[in-house]
């Protein structure tokens, strides 16, 4: 991996785009089509979205992450460890109710709680102009992994975050018991830029974001369920969120997506000034493979043209 973040603007992004309802086939299809990645005798972190257990697009569907793990395992990936924390449930608790212990059983993964982890394996983060009063810390593992691979969901975030997407999931490297971290993030009128500069501190080498079902109010552990169904990755985080806002503005969204212009999001605006990734739609293209998967990316495309 990268080092504190990867200054990406200026160049054209690449979101991978499947259209389909089953999370298998489109979780291998997207990422199969992702240029440069390399897992070849690597240990390689998962993160997933696994802030509640409840049904997906709450949490990360348990399809999605045994598609991504035996896909790592044919690209011949040394170890393959699952990583998360969970709140304001037990991560222990929501490991247990998604059945995540029966498959690490199967598949043969590592679980890393963040729960468990004590202030020696955080490593601090801050640099001028952060909107967190002192900086945050993430988790060591994170920052040296050989390999990191991000799998988000597609939905709106419904007390303060807006959308909880790629950039939301870097919330769960933070950790909310013991540290006062989560009270200033969600205390603040600024959470959208805040969740924004977590993501400075590290790059994952691909992000997948399961679209199959998406929250379009509410969130983000109960919503208005519609069926997007589609598949996405990319290396980019903000194109990935940006792809993500224009399939929430295809099938009608609540007024703060529907009525904000994709890229003055606070998540998106925010990340965008750190050099996260994409700063426009012009930097953004869409990557397919068959003509229905063509036809909503140019749908996609157009939204993002226009907003």
């Amino acid at each position: 991996m990268e080092g504190w973040g990867s200054v990406m603007k200026g160049n054209i992004s690449k979101v991978y785009l499947v259209s389909t309802d089953n999370r298998i086939v489109g979780t291998r299809r997207a990422l199969e089509m992702v240029e440069g990645l390399d897992f070849k005798d690597k240990k390689v972190i998962v993160k997933p979205n696994f802030n509640t257990a409840d049904a997906t697009p709450a949490s990360t569907h348990n399809d999605t992450l045994v598609a991504i793990f035996k896909w790592l395992k044919e690209k011949e990936a040394e170890e393959l460890t699952l990583a998360e924390r969970s709140g304001p449930p037990l991560t222990v608790d929501v490991l247990k109710e998604k059945g995540i212990y029966k498959l690490q059983d199967q598949l043969g993964f590592n679980i890393i709680n963040f729960d468990e982890l004590t202030e020696k394996d955080y490593i601090h983060f801050n640099q001028e102009g952060l909107h967190w009063k002192n900086g945050f810390i993430i988790p060591k593992v994170i920052k040296e992994a050989e390999a990191l691979v991000n799998t988000c969901c597609l939905k709106t975030h419904g007390f303060g975050g807006v959308i909880s997407m790629s950039l939301k999931l870097a919330v769960g490297l933070v950790p909310r018991r013991g540290f006062p971290y989560m009270p200033e993030l969600h205390k603040s009128f600024q959470m959208g830029e805040m969740i924004a500069e977590i993501n400075a501190a590290f790059t994952p080498d691909v992000t997948l974001m399961d679209g199959v079902e998406a929250f379009t109010a509410g969130g983000p552990a109960t919503g208005c369920v519609k069926q997007a169904k589609v598949i996405l990755a990319s290396k980019d985080r903000v194109a990935l969120d940006a792809a993500g806002l224009a399939v929430l503005k295809k099938m009608g969204s609540n007024n703060l997506i529907m009525n904000t212009p994709i890229f003055d999001q606070g998540q998106i605006k925010r990340a965008v000034e750190l050099g996260l990734g994409a700063g426009s739609a012009d930097e953004i293209e869409f990557v397919t493979e068959d003509i229905k998967s063509k036809k909503y990316a140019e749908e996609l495309k157009e939204i993002l043209n226009k907003d």
